[in-house]
Order: structure tokens, then sequence, then C-alpha cells
């Protein structure tokens, strides 16, 4: 909401300068994003006369030559020798040497005319200096400036005329008030009050202690103070129904008040005084024509929004009814839109003529030649107007106040603003009568404990202070008791403000703290529903600041667990191995199984999805933490960046079988209980904790070291094991065949027996649709799997280091190409022993020398005792021992 200082100082006189009302307004909870200047950098453009001018032609275009009096005045003089010291050409001197030449390209003026003349020396918005320059064969001695170029709005299709009898040599800039400032004020969706500059002003009156004299009073729809600047007096009350212009409400829950107005003998040729159409600009809104103007003018002064129809395109009642079933309605910007049953819509005989509290229709359109307006002012249902918007994607200034709540008592009062405007600036006639329709509900009261305040805010409130607040919101107190019973049965609609009258409350004299207070929440505020509303009124007034820093004490001797410990160790080995970390959001597309190519039947494939997505491109929650990762991984790569060494820790989500359990939400007053407790973790998808890596590019530079090395899918199996090594654990490799993963260059990772990942290859097919390098390798393991079994192993204990030298042996055994590496490894390592130091396996070979089927593992035994040098005939027969056990257990046979 961009707030213009000069109208909000209309209503709160005494405000400060503009930098202390934003810290107050912060202060208050809003948030104001900027604080801009304008008009202040405009100088030396001065009112001038159009004395006579003639058309010089060039290839291009017409221009004028003309001569301009700019009268005598202290700008004038100053500026007054410019052009003789130019040269000839600069125009014809007349007694008081005010009239000058100047060259202008446009063509909407007559001779006689009040201009705005920028001379020489003078400075435009912008910092854009004005100097005497030769152009088109003459020496123009300044420049005759438009609305653009003055900062007052988009119109540059000629130059700004001013009023006749603006005086000459009047200094444009304190003519029109351009110098102002702007507040650019972020409204939060429960403060739909800020979206005016009655509101913000009611903060600011309140936050410095200055009077605030409401433009949205019910008495404003008769003695004129609606809160914009030259209105007058309408002089006409407001009656029932069909005193006005014939209107019925059939759905009184989308409309509970409806007012309507008609005005006639509008000016068609009227324009918006400059001083209005510069406020609406700086509000962000473009001038477009007198009754436009008018309803935006009420609509950002007292938030209420109205829209205008054209009388003699209307047929018959105005009915406000929800659409039926295959009707259609053309809105203002052109488009034809197919109706939902649930919209609530304007509608005459002819069928809708505009959606409630969202956009007008083109067939009652105000054009330039409207004379006779019926002018709407009415309170439609916010979820109605909020859901309508939703559905056809069409979001207004209107819509956007309707949804956050507008004050269901300004109808009258602005219906009865514009009309005062309208007679004002278009010449028009108020035609008698007011309908206006009204079926408020009863405002409740809520029940307020005095000491409520400080028992949610931890920090005494006194008595007088949270009734003051309680006025400074404009809530009144209906009654008090000791106990709060009877207070939430309702009230009268309250149209005032302020604590009732003769209640001898104002004081708080000789109230108990545990009195409870009646109040009756401002019709502006429907977001006060709750005691615990009403205290955030009175804190956030009060000020954030004055409630007390106190720092829990924690208990002393608790540090990280177990689990957080050993997820730190793994994070610091993966990045102490040149891996960066990345943390991608959870929420993936409902294709990200496609992607990836998984199986029909993967239980990866059972993906939950996010009640209210933030986006419906990523409106599903991961199974898998690839998904994020090849996303980052891409990004990078669009960026330059190819080799990328990456890795995430974080939470997939996996259905659980029978999918989710329907479950009661337990009440918020109270802690739920253990069983409940337990039937809503029930309810939530299964959460293991994943640990993925993804390599593109090379896993080693090329440089005068070498030439590099492309990451294969050994790098992604040693990303494993160094994760194993991190939490003391060993892993098993098996050859695993699971997309995205290539069949013939993935392993299948386990722990004990069961299985915890997988490593290798990525499949080219998954590597193709998402735009990842060929032979791009990735690593994803169940995290939660090993802290299990680490969490509970005995500690390492560090080896003894021998000063004995090792025995090495060497054994080539051939096996069956279907046994796996880890099962040869496991009983060469179980028939060595103890003197067994390492085992290496340093070279796989296939072919015609050891048979079809078959292939030959080549490992490297290193052998050493901690109390003695082993001799040739004990390492001997360790290899031996080693070798045997292989054979017995997986057919090895040792290759001659």
């Amino acid at each position: 909401m961009l707030i213009v200082m000069s109208w909000l100082r209309e209503h709160v006189p005494g405000l400060p300068p503009t930098r202390p009302v934003a810290d107050a307004l912060i202060r208050a909870g809003f948030e104001v994003e900027g604080l801009r200047t304008v008009g202040g950098d405009v100088s030396g453009v001065v009112v001038g006369e159009i004395v006579s001018f003639e058309a010089v032609e060039t290839k291009k275009k017409t221009v004028r030559w003309c001569q301009v009096r700019v009268a005598d005045s202290p700008v004038a003089e100053d500026t007054a020798g410019a052009a003789a010291a130019a040269g000839a050409g600069a125009g014809v001197e007349d007694d008081a040497g005010a009239v000058r030449g100047v060259i202008c390209g446009a063509l909407n003026f007559a001779v006689g005319d009040r201009v705005a003349v920028a001379l020489p020396g003078a400075v435009l918005p912008g910092g854009f200096a004005i100097t005497a320059r030769r152009t088109y064969g003459h020496l123009s001695d300044g420049m005759i400036c438009s609305a653009r170029e003055l900062g007052l709005g988009e119109d540059h299709d000629g130059i700004l005329i001013l009023e006749p009898s603006t005086p000459l040599g009047a200094d444009v800039a304190t003519l029109l008030e351009l110098a102002d400032e702007v507040l650019d004020i972020a409204i939060t969706p429960d403060r739909g009050y800020g979206l005016s500059v009655r509101g913000i002003a009611r903060e600011a009156a309140t936050a410095f202690a200055l009077p605030f004299d409401d433009p949205g009073r019910p008495e404003a729809a008769v003695d004129g103070g609606a809160g914009t600047s030259g209105a007058g007096t309408s002089g006409a009350g407001t009656s029932g129904a069909g005193a006005g212009y014939p209107v019925v409400v059939a759905d009184t829950v989308g409309c509970d008040r409806y007012v309507a107005r008609v005005v006639t003998g509008v000016d068609p040729a009227a324009v918006t005084p400059m001083g209005w159409a510069r406020r609406l600009t700086l509000s962000g809104m473009r001038s477009i024509s007198v009754p436009v103007d008018v309803t935006n003018a009420v609509l950002l002064g007292l938030g209420q929004p109205l829209h205008a129809f054209d009388r003699a395109k209307l047929t018959g009642t105005i009915v406000v009814r929800r659409a039926a079933p295959g009707e259609t309605l053309r809105t203002l910007d052109d488009v034809e839109r197919v109706l939902d049953p649930e919209d609530l819509v304007i509608a005459d005989e002819s069928g809708p003529i505009a959606l409630a509290g969202v956009m007008g229709g083109a067939s009652t359109e105000i054009s330039a030649t409207t004379t006779d307006i019926v002018l709407e002012a009415a309170h439609f249902d916010p979820i109605s107007v909020a859901r309508t918007a939703r559905r056809h994607r069409l979001s207004s200034e209107a819509s956007r106040r309707f949804e956050r709540g507008v004050d269901p008592a300004l109808p009258a009062v602005a219906a009865a603003a514009a009309v005062d405007l309208l007679v004002s600036l278009a010449g028009a006639t108020s035609e008698p009568g007011v309908t206006d329709i009204d079926h408020r509900l009863v405002t409740p009261v809520v029940p307020l404990p005095l000491g409520e305040a400080q028992r949610l805010a931890g920090r005494p409130y006194p008595v007088q202070t949270v009734l003051h607040r309680l006025a400074d919101v404009g809530c009144t107190i209906s009654g008090v008791t000791e106990d709060g019973s009877g207070l939430a049965e309702g009230a009268e609609p309250t149209e005032g403000s302020g604590l009732a009258e003769g209640s001898g409350l104002a004081e708080g004299s000789g109230l108990p703290e545990e009195a409870v207070l009646a109040v009756v929440p401002p019709p502006w505020r429907p977001d006060l529903t709750r005691p615990a509303d009403l205290v955030e009124e009175i804190v956030r007034l009060e000020g954030y600041d004055t409630i007390p820093v106190t720092l829990p004490r924690l208990p002393a001797g608790r540090g990280l667990t177990t689990a957080q410990r050993l997820r730190r160790e793994v994070g610091r080995a993966l990045a102490h191995a040149g891996y960066v970390e990345v943390q991608t959001l959870p929420f993936v597309a409902e294709d990200a199984a496609d992607a990836l190519s998984l199986a029909a039947d993967d239980p990866r494939r059972a993906a939950v999805r996010v009640a209210n997505p933030i986006a419906e491109d990523a409106a599903y929650l991961r199974t898998t933490l690839l998904s994020g990762l090849i996303g980052a991984a891409v990004r990078n790569l669009s960026h330059g960046q190819q080799d990328l060494a990456l890795f995430e820790t974080g939470l997939v989500f996996r259905e659980r079988p029978g999918g989710p359990a329907r479950v009661s939400v337990p009440p918020v007053d109270r802690r739920p209980s253990a069983d409940e407790i337990a039937d809503l973790d029930a309810s939530l998808p299964e959460q293991p904790r994943h640990l993925a890596v993804l390599l593109t590019g090379r896993a080693e530079p090329a440089g005068w070291a070498g030439p590099g090395r492309a990451a294969d899918w050994a790098d992604a199996l040693d990303a494993a094991h160094l994760v194993a090594e991190a939490l003391g654990l060993s892993l098993t490799v098996t050859a695993g065949d699971t997309m995205p993963w290539h069949p013939g260059r993935c392993a299948a990772l386990s722990l004990a027996g069961r299985p915890v990942g997988h490593a290798g290859e990525l499949h080219p097919r998954v590597l193709a649709d998402v735009g990842l390098p060929a032979r791009s390798v990735a690593l994803e393991l169940d995290l939660d799997a090993l802290l299990e079994v680490a969490a509970v192993a005995p500690p390492v204990v560090a080896p003894s280091i021998s000063t004995y030298p090792p025995a090495d042996r060497d054994v080539a055994l051939v096996v069956p190409v279907q046994v796996p590496v880890a099962r040869v490894t496991a009983a060469l390592r179980e028939g060595a022993g103890a003197l067994l130091e390492s085992l290496t396996l340093f070279d796989v070979f296939e072919g015609a020398q050891v048979g079809s089927g078959q292939r030959s593992l080549a490992f490297g035994l290193r052998l050493r005792a901690t109390d003695r040098t082993l001799t040739a005939a004990e390492a001997n027969e360790v290899r031996d021992a080693a070798v045997a056990l292989a054979a017995d257990r997986t057919g090895a046979t040792l290759r001659s």
C-alpha cells in the first residue's frame, strides 16, 4: 500500500517528519518497505502564457516556435538574461523582458493557454537540467512541460494546460504541490484496514497520541467528512431498500450490506483536478476519468471498494445472487468468463453484469459519454470473494480489500463521499433517496480478563493502559463481570468507537484485576475474535520492545545426541573429501518418479501429496534425495559449473502401507494425550533420513600433475565407504540392478545383511531426461539405518602398530562370474586370521585364458605380526589357509 504523506497529514494534523512516522508504524507492527521522496528536486519551472506560435516544418514532424510570456517574478528575473547571453533568435522581448522563444513538439495548446515553462537553469524530476539550446533553426530558451515531464502522471500526449486563472510567473512546484513523500507499506492479511489512508491514519495518530477524526464514522454519510479532501455534503440520509435505485439481495450470506446511490448530469468533459490526479498517481493508480478517479479516491482514502454502473446500460432491478450454471460474463479486462455456481454476481434483467467484489462487466462500463451513474457500495463475504478471484485468476484492488475484510459500516459513508466528489468535480446532481439493504449480523462480544495481557506477555499492564489501548483500537466495552459469564452471547452492531459513555471505565477506577471486560471489536477489525487477539493489540500498541527479554536457563551437561554427533562426523568426512553440501526443498513434481524411470511397483513411486502446496508443479513430498540433487546439479551446469561433487542429508517421505490414517484433530485448548499424539504420528508418512551424493565431470582436475580423471562409478562407491568408515562400519558390496542406476554399473550396499543403499553410474536414459552429462554417478544411503547400528556399536579400538616388517603375498583365484567379490574377500579375510593386516583386490580379468563364465581375481595380502618377523613358511601357511577357505566357500581355484 502506497501512502501519500500529504494525504495522511490531512487526516492527522501535527504529524512529525516522515521518517519518524515510518519508524512508529514499524514499531506498531507494520512492514514499511520503503520511503520515497518525489518532486523535491523540481525547480525553476514557472507559469507562462502562450503569446503566439508558428509552425516549423521538418522532415519527420511539425513543431511549433512559440512565444511564451512568463511575467516578472523572482524566478523569471533570475533567468531573464539567459536568452540574451545565448545570442540571436531567442524570442521577442516585451516591456518586462519576459517573453521567450521556445520550441515545442506538442500541438494541444492555443494562444492564451497557461502552461508550465522550465526556464534555463531549471531542474526536472530525476535531476534533468534545462539549458537554452539551438534546435530547428531557433534558440529554444527553455521547455514547455508535459504532465509526465513534471512527474504528475504518465500522460505524454501533449503539454500540461493549467487553469486560465493561474498567476503568471508562479512557481509550478509550489502551485501544484509537487514535493511529497510516499510510504510503501506491506499490509499483512489480517490487517485489511491498513489498505487505506483512513486505517494508516488511525495507527499514526495512535502512535503519536494525536487526535483522530475518523472519516469513516457513520455521521460522515451526512456531514460530508468522508476522508476525501474537497468533498462537500450530499445532504442525503439513509433510507430503506426501495427508496433509491431498486435492488434485491437474494444471497444475504454473500452480501450483508448493499448501498446504491444515483447521480445524474455528469459532465463527460470534466477533467480530474491536477491535485487529485497526482495523488492517485503517487498511490499507484492511473488517472482515467472523473467517475473512475472518484471511485479510486474513495477506495484509497476509506478502504471501501466502489463500482460505478452506467445507468443507461442497466436493465431493471439490480440483483445480488449466485451465478446460474452456464452463465457467462465479459469483464472489464475484455475476457469472456464462464461463471461457477459458487460465484457471487451482480445481475440485472439481462444477466450478470459484475463479479461481486472482484471486477465489473463490460456491458455496463462507464464510458466517455456516460452522464447518469448508479454507484454501488457493498460489503461482500471475504471467503466468497477470495474463492471467486482465485477461481478466475482475477485479482483486483477491490478483491484484495474484500478478502482481508472491509468495514461493513462504510458503504453508506463511502457512497456519500463519492456522490459529493462527483457533484463537486463533474457538475453532477444527486438524486434523492438512498438504497441501503442491511443484513449485518450481531457483532460478537469478546470476554477479556483484565489480567490476560500480563499472563500472555509476561509484563504488567495497568487497567488504565488496557482500557486506553482498547479504545485506541476502536473497541467498546459493553459491560464488566467478575467471572465473564454471559458475555459471549452477542451485542448490537456498534458504529462508533471508544469506551461506552457513562460507564465509568475510562479511568479504570474500582476494577479488580480478575474482572472480565465485555469487549465489542470495531467493525473494521474482523480479525479480533478471541481474548488473545485483543491482548495482541494491547501489546502491539504498547510496543513489543517493552516486553523484557529473558533467556531460559539450559540444564547443564547436555550436548549433542549420539545421532547428531554421528551425522556431523559424516558431513565433515565428505566435506574434507571435497564434496559440497547442499540443501534442497523437499517438494517435487508429480512426475519426479518418471524422470528417474522408476518401475511401476517401486515403493519410491508412492509419493505423499501436500494438502496446500506452494506450487502445483511441486505438490508432492520427495521419496528420494536424488530428485533435489539432480535439480541442483542442473542449475549449476546451466551456470557453467561442470565439475560437481554434491552431497545432501535430509528426510524422505514414504507413504505407509495401506495409505495415511485418518485421525481427528485434537483441540488446541489443552495438551494432546499420549494416545492422541501416537495416533497423529501414525497418520504421518514414514520419514527416514537419507544421504545422497552426485558427481559430474572430472573427479580430479587436469593440471601440471596430470591430465585429470573423470568421475566414475568407483567414486560413488568410495563415497559410500567413506561414510561407513566415518561411522566405524563396514559395508558389503554386491552387484545391483535398480533404477535410476545403470544395471551393469550399480552396486548394492548392505550392512549386516540389511540393504542400505545403492551406488554407481546413473542410467543413460535418466541422464538424457534430466539433462545431466553422460557417465554422471550417484549414491544414496539410508543414513538412519547406518546410525542405528553405529549408535550401539562398541568403540573403535585403535590398532597396535607393529615395528616388524610385513610379508606380502599375492594370490589369483578363478571363480564363476556370478560369485560376488565380497564373498571371496570375506573368505580370504577369515582364512588369513589375525596376521592379516590388509587385503587388496588389484586386478580382475576375464578371457579365454580363464575359461567361459569364469573370471580371475587377484588379491594382495599384507601379513604382519606384532611380536616377531614372520618367516616365509609362516607367511605361506597363512596364504594357503586363506585360499583353502575361499575355495571351500566359493569354489575358487588358484590360477595357474
